[in-house]
């Protein structure tokens, strides 16, 4: 019989050989759109996970991600946890002190982040002792500013094979962590397995979920650093399905020009979100003509944004889990 262990890479090897040309969208931090397809992903996740192994990064290790939703940070899930280290996605939100506390307390050893965040990094990187080096996820032309010894996320692939063969392991190894702030005192941990990462993957693409197919395409507004974007970078690959990711124009404009001109049909988000796209259409007398189904979670969602929303042919789905269930309940 096979026997198989659930490995988040058993869902990249599945994408390559049944949808390498879906596509997978990014409005940069830099500003312009990047467009490419999986097996063009597949390529750079292979690269980095090459890049990683030469840092000396092994099973268990802890790699800190502080990043907008980006086609950079979603290489950074497969490969990562595919060389059998686990990514810890750090909420910039939580500020500077609890920020510095996540990245000690995972024991974080390498810390890679967006311009965006590169203040707040500076200004915590003093007092973070456990991380060996630093790389901003961009390249050599928008990181002439940077400290002596931070490295860029372009240069570090840069050399690198783009073939990887990634090893087989127990699927209730670590792939990812997060830390939650709804609880007393410091953010808590929580690690998630590759199994249960793969068996959410799965119950989020039925018809009660997502219902995701090949050739459906989603945008998901939900950080990646909040419970890994509920799911979202593996279900799509799992599904066939396209990926727009919005980077840090989380703004109804924003939102609304990505979702016209890349004919997205699904996106998930927080209601705070919601309600701004809601704002901005009716504000501007806009339409939304491709959006179908947006999923909904973080908080209670408001009736008048179902409603809101309803008016315009949109059906928002209120989802509930938490942190420790990775997400979905």
């Amino acid at each position: 019989m096979m026997d198989r262990p659930m490995l988040t890479t058993e869902i990249l090897r599945h994408a390559l050989q049944n949808c390498r040309k879906a596509q997978i969208v990014t409005r940069t931090v830099e500003g312009p759109i990047v467009r490419y397809t999986v097996g063009d992903a597949a390529k750079r996740i292979a690269k980095l996970a090459n890049a990683l192994s030469e840092l000396g990064v092994k099973h268990g290790d802890r790699v800190g991600v502080i990043g907008w939703n980006t086609y950079r940070q979603f290489e950074m899930y497969y490969a990562v946890g595919g060389i059998g280290a686990v990514l810890h996605t750090v909420n910039p939100r939580l500020g500077p002190e609890n920020a510095a506390f996540v990245i000690n307390h995972a024991e974080d050893d390498w810390l890679f982040y967006d311009t965006t965040f590169a203040p707040l990094v500076d200004a915590i990187a003093p007092g973070l002792t456990s991380i060996k080096g630093r790389y901003l996820l961009t390249d050599e032309e928008h990181a002439q500013d940077r400290p002596d010894g931070v490295g860029t996320y372009e240069e570090l692939i840069g050399g690198q094979s783009d073939h990887f063969v990634f090893p087989e392991f127990d699927e209730n190894s670590a792939v990812a962590m997060c830390y939650t702030s709804g609880t007393t005192g410091n953010p808590k941990g929580v690690l998630y397995s590759h199994r249960a990462l793969v068996l959410q993957t799965f119950a989020s693409c039925l018809p009660s979920g997502l219902a995701l197919k090949e050739g459906d395409t989603l945008l998901p507004v939900v950080p990646m650093f909040h419970v890994n974007a509920w799911n979202t970078p593996y279900s799509c690959l799992l599904a066939g399905a396209n990926q727009v990711y919005p980077g840090p124009r989380l703004d109804g404009e924003g939102l609304y020009e990505l979702l016209e001109s890349e004919k997205v049909g699904y996106s998930a988000g927080v209601p705070t979100v919601w309600l701004g796209l809601l704002q901005y259409l009716n504000e501007n007398g806009k339409t939304l003509t491709y959006l179908k189904k947006g999923l909904s979670g973080g908080s209670a969602l408001p009736e008048m944004i179902i409603r809101g929303f309803a008016e315009h042919g949109v059906e928002i789905q209120q989802g509930w889990g938490m942190t420790e269930m990775s997400p979905l309940g």
